[in-house]
């Protein structure tokens, strides 16, 4: 996400910065550009409505059944720990 604002903000102080260059070219590019730039702020702030909205979600149900997401979290651990240790005693 930190990495994602830094080009927009770069983006947008190239839009800046070219203002009073002229040629046709200069404007075609600095109107695609400022074009492709609000399409992807229209995008981020979907996705993030989105993904919001999903962990709203995943919120509610563990507060509805605490004890599976309990289960379900010990499950991913030891799978998890299964993989870690698989992989370090390949390398023995």
């Amino acid at each position: 996400m930190k990495d994602l604002g830094t080009v927009m903000e770069d983006a947008e102080a190239l839009i800046t910065a070219t203002k009073d260059v002229a040629g046709e070219k200069v404007l075609e590019a600095r109107d695609r550009l400022v074009n492709s730039l609000e399409m992807g702020k229209e995008a981020f702030e979907r996705v993030r409505e989105r993904t919001f909205d999903q962990v709203e979600a995943l919120e509610e149900k563990v507060r509805e059944n605490p004890m599976a997401a309990i289960g379900i979290a010990l499950g991913v651990g030891a799978f998890i720990g299964m993989l870690l240790l698989g992989r370090r005693s390949r390398r023995s």
